[in-house]
């Protein structure tokens, strides 16, 4: 690979964390623990979801679908970021590289259009019990779900398609610790305006509906229990509508700082990417199951069965 001016670069850096040199295997083993923690927890959880015929309902699809969508997200990012821990090379070549985006890309769109379904099923649930089977039908759950896939497919394959109209040739120097597309953007010779304008209005597009989505919903959810005027209902309300908000607030803030704000903030970029990367796809099967009644009995109910084996 040459650096002469006007030779174009194939292979880059990625710089990884930044942190001191006695922090090494401390962080190693954390990150080692979150991202084993992290596949256990949700391929568990979709296990224990296709096992059990219980959970044989859409909210149970749409969370499996949430579960598998983390353990790629972890899979993409963390996997390769410990790896670059002990690396003694830290290249990855440009094809690599925007495999690594596209992964990406695609998980994190996907799940931004699943946490909107998730909250329009809890909406007909509990705002329309009584029509809930005549909505939410089999037919129209596997449609949500599959339109939340090709989404993020489609999504991350403009940005592909548009990244590969940049040319790389004054650095190769990604300060990242996984191929994204701004850290992109600073390294092109290529003008990215095009590319940043997409950016904005596509993932603008998706994150403002999606999230306007989850809010109306769970406002809805929580008006109609409060009319209900159950002290436990409420608390019952509060606490799972609580815990979800708090998931989604996270996702989301981090991303609309990322994607949406005007400018770069340099290593704040890194911190905003471990959010939703690494420590979101850990949070979420706690929040969505360990919380869920259902999933819980399932869970017990497994343990008594193999202790009476």
């Amino acid at each position: 690979m040459g650096t002469e001016n006007g030779t174009l670069l194939t292979e880059f850096i990625l710089t990884g964390l930044i942190y001191r040199p006695e922090w090494q295997i401390p962080l190693f083993l954390m990150f080692l623990v979150i991202y084993l923690i992290t596949i256990v927890g949700n391929l568990g959880l979709i296990a224990l979801i296709w096992n059990d015929p219980q959970l044989h309902i859409p909210m149970y699809l749409f969370l499996g679908s949430l579960a598998f969508v983390d353990a790629w997200m972890s899979s993409t990012v963390a996997s390769k970021m410990l790896v670059s821990f002990f690396a003694k090379s830290k290249m990855i070549p440009l094809s690599e590289c925007m495999t690594q985006f596209f992964s990406f890309g695609f998980s994190g769109t996907t799940e931004c259009f699943l946490l909107a379904t998730m909250a329009f099923d809890r909406y007909v649930a509990i705002c329309k019990p009584l029509f809930y089977p005549v909505i939410m039908t089999n037919r129209l759950c596997i449609q949500l779900v599959l339109s939340s896939f090709v989404g993020g497919f489609l999504h991350a394959l403009i940005h592909i398609g548009f990244l590969f109209r940049l040319t790389f040739c004054n650095s190769n120097i990604i300060h990242h610790f996984y191929c994204d597309i701004l850290p992109l953007f600073k390294i092109s010779c290529t003008d990215p305006s095009i590319n940043v304008l997409m950016v904005f209005i596509l993932s603008g597009s998706i994150q403002v509906f999606t999230i306007v989505t989850v809010l109306v919903s769970y406002a809805l959810v929580i008006f109609t229990i409060l009319k209900k005027k159950s002290l436990q209902g409420i608390r019952k309300a509060f606490s799972t509508c609580g815990a979800h908000l708090l998931s989604v607030s996270l996702y989301y803030g981090s991303l609309l700082f990322m994607y949406i704000r005007p400018g770069s903030a340099g290593d704040q970029d890194m911190t905003y990417s471990l959010f939703y990367t690494v420590i979101i796809p850990l949070l979420n099967p706690i929040i969505y199951s360990l919380r869920n009644k259902k999933v819980t009995d399932s869970l017990a109910k497994i343990n008594t069965e193999n202790i009476l084996d």
